[in-house]
């Protein structure tokens, strides 16, 4: 069993910076891809960013690409969000997801998700 707990989240200004991240405790965390997803009110949850278990490859979401990065640190059993140029229309509750599969993850359909923590971009 894998427990995630999502942390970084807050209130910022449009063009501001935060980092999420997502600490798992459990099983191995190693061996697991992990995905970032944010669902906006009244709005269905969106695929953000992945990461490998390696960290080697990464996928993001067009919108995000050259402002987000994802990383992680596999001996802190963390993955990171670091959100750059933060838009309004981004404020939203931030998920991670993670499974032994990375398509999985990036799908959506990873076996383990967090609770989420807000993001709130004003204008």
């Amino acid at each position: 069993q894998v427990q995630l707990v999502e942390s970084g989240g807050g209130l910022v200004q449009a063009g501001g910076s935060l980092r999420l991240s997502c600490t798992a405790s459990g099983r191995t965390f190693r061996n697991l891809a992990v995905g970032w997803f944010r669902q906006a009110p009244g709005k269905e949850r969106e695929f953000v960013a992945a990461i490998t278990w390696s960290g080697v490859d990464t996928y993001y979401a067009d919108s995000v690409k050259g402002r987000f990065t994802i990383s992680r640190d596999n001996a802190k059993n963390t993955v990171y969000l670091q959100m750059n140029s933060l838009k309004p229309e981004e404020t939203a509750v931030y998920y991670c997801n993670a499974d032994l599969r990375t398509s999985a993850v990036v799908a959506g359909r990873g076996d383990y998700w967090g609770q989420g923590t807000q993001v709130t971009v004003s204008s």
